[in-house]
């Protein structure tokens, strides 16, 4: 376990890279650890207290966009769990009771900032995704209007792969691709408001949806340092990387210390580990207005 060690005797029906998903009754329990991950692999260093902070931002992001789309949350509120989870003191603070949705294996990446694979891709096509883009953006450059950039959801140590809107019609069908890239950019744009008048820039993001019946509906972490880039509106500078409040500072340092990327997967410094948890714990202030650490 990424968090206390304490054993959960429910059926494990996955362990993702940072969550793990029990069945419970007729629904999900998901309970957020404090793996880390980067380049598809998980890092063997735990950041304390990290499963905390997404669960926590997590939900305060499904109540602030449940206007534009349903979403899986049954509880996030460990008081007020059934009485047999009650025994699990682990569960506090980074666990959510959801309803159980069929995964639709694809990542709504959307891009408001031309940055990570969007970047490398550019600079070699003046694409992202086969989205063709202006002549004359640089690194960080932000994007005249947000786009949508599916990626592929791969399984056992795969890649997920950047895939053509096109590809995704052939995968998941026209209008389930449609409501997809629409709800996604329709959240982006809310997301991306409310933080920049926080004076953060939502610069991408991933997002997962599922089908609940014949309902499409928003699952797993919503715009966490996990699965979004944020970068301070005071420090942007268009042209160059950012400092980012995410775990681009993992990869990062994983690409100073040349690791192939292949493994085995080093463990990171205290330095690392301390900094990182601190960006996590920042930008939820930020956007909050509370504290967890």
């Amino acid at each position: 376990m990424g968090f206390q060690g304490q054993k959960i005797d429910l059926p494990l029906i996955r362990s993702g890279k940072v969550r793990d998903v029990y069945s419970f009754r007729k629904d999900y329990l998901i309970v957020a650890s404090d793996r880390i991950s980067a380049f598809d692999y998980v890092i063997p260093t735990l950041i304390p207290n990290k499963g905390k902070i997404l669960h926590k931002l997590s939900m305060f992001w499904f109540d602030f966009v449940k206007d534009i789309v349903p979403n899986h949350i049954i509880s996030g509120n460990f008081d007020d769990f059934p009485v047999e989870l009650k025994k699990y003191d682990c569960l506090r603070d980074r666990s959510m009771l959801v309803k159980k949705a069929e995964r639709i294996n694809i990542e709504c990446v959307v891009r408001g900032y031309l940055a990570g694979s969007g970047w490398k891709e550019y600079q070699k096509s003046e694409t992202v995704c086969a989205v063709r883009l202006p002549r004359g953006l640089r690194e960080s450059s932000k994007i005249p209007e947000p786009i949508f950039t599916p990626s592929s959801k791969e399984e056992n140590g795969k890649h997920d792969e950047n895939i053509s809107f096109e590809e995704m019609v052939k995968r998941v069908g026209k209008n389930t691709a449609e409501n997809l890239s629409n709800f996604s950019i329709e959240l982006y744009k809310k997301v991306s408001d409310y933080v920049f008048d926080r004076g953060i820039i939502l610069a991408d993001t991933k997002l997962e949806f599922g089908f609940c019946g014949d309902k499409i509906i928003l699952i797993d972490e919503v715009f966490t340092p996990d699965s979004s880039r944020f970068w301070e509106v005071s420090k942007y500078e268009d042209g160059k990387p950012q400092n980012s409040l995410d775990k681009q500072y993992v990869r990062d340092y994983l690409e100073q210390i040349g690791w192939d990327k292949l493994p085995p997967v080093p463990e990171l410094p205290n330095e690392i580990v301390e900094e990182i948890l601190k960006k996590y714990d920042n930008i939820y202030e930020k956007l909050t207005d509370e504290r967890i650490l």
